[in-house]
């Protein structure tokens, strides 16, 4: 099955509308979806060298509007869904001390979540929860997400088809190791929770 999402995924990517599906992807992945934009920026840079840095400026732009959304969550959701739930598991009165640390490190946090494999829209959404300064969400958002997406583009850009015999050498460890990834990062937020 992983292997016919792959195949599907690398013809997506030649499509004529694999940029608008690749802006879809980065900016839903930023507030809500659970699936980074990763799994469509890789093939299309792959299928299309010559347009790695458009295709990586592409997927910056939309993870960032997609990442005002997730602020915009925060920020106006979090009194009517976010606070109940963190009350109904006992993190309601933790929860002040994490927001006060927040915005005093809250830059730092975007710009390392923003360029790792964490989960982004945990930290949109936390960032609009804490009230973090949107222009400093902003400017750490488009440098961090700026950064990420290129350096991945480059590289395939750099070393091409590589890159692409080593993925689908290795399709099956490198699904299990970005699952860990993803659930570590979501481990790690209950643990500061």
């Amino acid at each position: 099955m992983l292997r016919r999402l792959y195949d599907w995924t690398m013809k997506l990517a030649g499509h004529r509308r694999a940029n608008w599906a690749l802006a879809a992807v980065s900016f839903i992945e930023s507030s809500v979806f659970p699936i980074p934009p990763d799994v469509m920026l890789i093939p299309m840079v792959l299928a299309q060298r010559h347009k790695a840095m458009l295709i990586a400026g592409i997927c910056t732009v939309a993870s960032v509007l997609g990442g005002l959304l997730g602020y915009a969550i925060g920020l106006y959701l979090f009194d009517t869904i976010g606070q109940p739930i963190l009350d109904f598991y006992g993190y309601g009165e933790k929860f002040g001390s994490f927001q006060e640390r927040y915005i005093e490190w809250g830059v730092w946090i975007v710009l390392i979540a923003g360029l790792t494999p964490f989960p982004y829209k945990v930290i949109t959404i936390a960032s609009g929860v804490a009230g973090l300064s949107l222009p400093v969400f902003l400017v750490a958002s488009i440098v961090a997400r700026g950064l990420r997406f290129s350096i991945v583009a480059a590289l395939l850009w750099r070393f091409g088809e590589p890159i692409r015999d080593f993925i689908e050498r290795y399709l099956g460890l490198l699904f299990i190791l970005f699952m860990v990834l993803l659930i570590g990062g979501f481990a790690l937020i209950k643990l500061v929770l």
